[in-house]
This record gives structure tokens, sequence and C-alpha cells, in this order.
């Protein structure tokens, strides 16, 4: 019998007229939330109907959450065929707010003068969060930073959602290079300026500076290149060194080594940082090695991160080779980064404001029909509620 509560069983019977509830529950978890009718919106919107539709649905295509140039002001939920689920009109805040690079059921949008706010989708509702800085005796230090970067991620254990803000300025010297860090703990997408939200703590630094734009989160734990300032100095870190930060914990976590620099991908002398792009794939850290002429895409998967020392243990899941003209991607390969694994194998990548989606097997990457995008981000919540 399908696990339906006495106000369920009253609210179908009421839609559904002569045909039992349970019969009209069962019916309705085989239908995409798109193709309900009006008259049972009050049956699906259930947290019980919800629930077990997602279960039910589980493979099905994925959304993604997608503001495009022509509209900065408002973001979308579209799927993989490119068609528009809903607009949350507004929800963009500016032309240079982006969407980050989250795997969530809500989103995170900032941009420019320190603005971040968090998005539910589903209500459309936008938490602004405090432009402040963390009440104590280092503020002063962010008036001498010069641009200010953003992660989104989720606690496991609590369902929390938490940002890592980081003040960033970066000179030609290690001694002219500032990087200051805050975490807030988001309790609740309700709207407002900072409604719901805690202040922002300051946090000790990793010790190590790093690349602000490429913050990845897996399981609660997010990952960072270290910074091209080591470039050429002779301090024997390598571009392809990663930082974590336990957002649980609120803490640093071990350092590792990334699968070229610690021999997993054979001796290489020389490798480009802008050629390296971290990625979370099927709930793994993911290290996206590229090169051109011919364009070859190396997809690390690191397999577990307690290996000996700081190295790990990775595996390269992927090979893409194939040639840079039949694709026609972007020359500069460090704006291309993957999104998602699919059910078949086959990935979904962003590049240059387009989606692709891959064929390992067969080399091939095919575009995704819709408008340039300006960020994109994938979607994890569920359909029903959007509807």
């Amino acid at each position: 019998m399908a696990p339906t509560t006495r106000g369920m069983r009253a609210r179908a019977a009421a839609s559904g007229d002569r045909i039992p509830p349970d019969a009209l529950f069962e019916a309705l978890l085989c239908l995409p939330a798109r193709d309900v009718c009006r008259s049972w919106r009050d049956l699906i919107c259930d947290p019980v109907f919800a629930a077990a539709h997602a279960d039910a649905h589980h493979g099905d295509p994925p959304l993604f959450l997608a503001k495009f140039l022509d509209d900065k002001t408002s973001v979308y939920v579209v799927d993989l065929s490119g068609a528009v689920v809903k607009r949350v009109a507004g929800a963009g805040a500016g032309p240079y707010q982006q969407l980050l690079p989250t795997r969530l059921d809500v989103a995170c949008v900032a941009g420019d003068r320190n603005r971040c706010g968090v998005l539910n989708p589903a209500t459309g509702a936008l938490q602004s969060l405090p432009r402040n800085t963390a009440p104590d005796e280092n503020a002063h230090l962010v008036s001498l930073v010069t641009s200010t970067f953003f992660t989104l991620g989720r606690v496991a254990a609590t369902g929390e959602h938490k940002v890592l803000r980081m003040f960033s300025s970066i000179g030609l010297r290690s001694g002219s290079s500032r990087q200051v860090f805050e975490v807030i703990t988001v309790s609740s997408t309700s709207g407002g300026e900072g409604h719901g939200a805690q202040q922002w703590r300051r946090l000790q630094g990793p010790g190590l500076f790093i690349e602000e734009c490429s913050g990845t989160v897996v399981d609660g734990v997010v990952y960072f290149m270290t910074s091209s300032l080591y470039d050429g100095l002779g301090c024997g870190i390598r571009p392809d060194y990663i930082v974590s930060f336990d957002l649980g914990r609120e803490e640093w976590g071990r350092d590792i080594r990334g699968p070229i620099s610690s021999g997993a991908g054979g001796f290489m002398p020389r490798f480009n940082r802008n050629r390296l792009a971290l990625a979370e794939l099927s709930g793994y850290l993911v290290l996206a090695e590229q090169d051109r002429r011919p364009f070859t895409l190396d997809l690390w998967y690191l397999v577990d991160s307690a290996g000996r020392g700081m190295t790990g243990v990775w595996v390269k899941q992927h090979r893409i080779r194939t040639r840079w003209l039949v694709v026609r991607l972007p020359d500069d390969e460090d704006h291309l980064k993957p999104l998602l694994v699919l059910d078949d194998g086959r990935l979904v990548v962003y590049a240059d404001g387009r989606m692709f989606i891959c064929d390992p097997k067969t080399n091939s990457f095919k575009p995704v029909h819709m408008k340039r995008l300006d960020s994109v981000a994938v979607y994890t919540g569920n359909l029903l509620s959007l509807e």
C-alpha cells in the first residue's frame, strides 16, 4: 500500500472523484510532474508524495539553473533539452551577479561589491547575506583586498548550508598578497537582507594562497587549487596541489597532491596551471586536465583521499581526444568545466556560455540547444516543488 496519510487520502478522493486514493497515488507516481493536471496539485504538493515521486523518478533527465546573457536579472530552471521549466524573475539581482557552480537544491548568486544571495528556486525566495565583515580585531585587513569570492556547500551531517567567503588581493610578490576567509551558516532561504543567517565568522587561512574561483564542494568539503603566485618561484608547490576546507568543522583539512605531481600521471616536467580545473562528478573530486591541438581532456577521480602522506589515490576514468576544429570549443581551455555524469556515462560540460554533451566512447561533443549562458549550476531539487 502506498505511504499515504489521512490528509492525502481525503484530497485524493476529492480530486479523483471515484478513483480509489491508493490507485490514484500509484498512477501519479508514474507521470512526470509537468504532466499532472491542475486539479490534482494539492495531492502532488504533499511532502510524502513528493518524496515518493522523487524516488520513483530518480533516473529522470537532470535539471540545471541558468542565467542567460539576454536576461541577467532572472534565474531559470532548464532541462537537458534546453526547455525552460521555471523562471524566477529578479533572482539574478543584476548584470554582474553570477550563479556559482553548485550541485544543490538551492543556488548561490554572487557578484560585485561583496553581494551574495542564496536562492530557493522552488519558492523564489532569495536570502541576501550580510555584506559587513566579521567583528574582530583583524577586520581592517578586508579594506586592503581587491575582490571577493564565495563558495556555497551543504553539511551532510546537519543539512545546513554554509557559505565560505574569501577577500583576496593577489600581487606580484607573496609579501603584497592577502587572502582573508570568513564563513556563515544559512539557516533559511525565506528572503531579506541577512534574514535567517548568522554573522560572518573569521577563519584562519590555509597557509597557502589559493585560486579564487576554483572552489569545488564534495560531501561538505571545499577543495581549492593553489595560486599561480607560486609558478616560477621554485618553492616546490606544483600546479595540481590542492587545499581543502571542511564546512562542518569549519577547519582547513589535509592538503592533497594531484595525480600529476604525485606520479599517477607519469612524468610531466611542465604543464600549464590554466589547463587544470576541479569538479564534482558522481560524488568524487575530479581534476580535469586539458590540452589542445588535438584537444584532450583527462578526468582524474580522487577515489581515496586517505592515501599515504598527501598523495591520495587518483584514477583516470576518462580520456576524451578529438580535433579542436570539429568540437569548436573556445581557445581558452580553462573555461571548460565538467558539470555532470549522466546515467549512460556521457558527460555534461560547460564552455564559453554553452553546454555540451560529451560521449567518451565516441570522443564526440554535442551542443545543448539553448540561449547563450552567463553562468550555470546543477539543480538537485524536486521538480514537483517547482510546479
